[in-house]
């Protein structure tokens, strides 16, 4: 299996390589490895749905 280091799949993926640490630590790319201190990922990983809130709005509105 091929491997891709964080900056490889930022320039492929186009996001930022935090974005790509915070994926892998949340377990959000499948296969994702941590070899030492770097992270490993399949070259055919897919890059996961973007989940958070863009509206501004909180998820839960405050109940009176």
């Amino acid at each position: 299996m091929e491997y891709l280091s964080i900056k490889q799949t930022s320039e492929k993926w186009g996001i930022s390589v935090r974005r790509i640490q915070v994926l892998c630590s949340e377990g959000r790319i499948e296969g994702a490895t941590k070899i030492g201190s770097y992270w490993a990922i399949p070259a055919d990983a897919e890059k996961p749905s973007d989940e958070r809130i863009k509206s501004g709005k909180y998820i839960k509105d405050k109940q009176v």
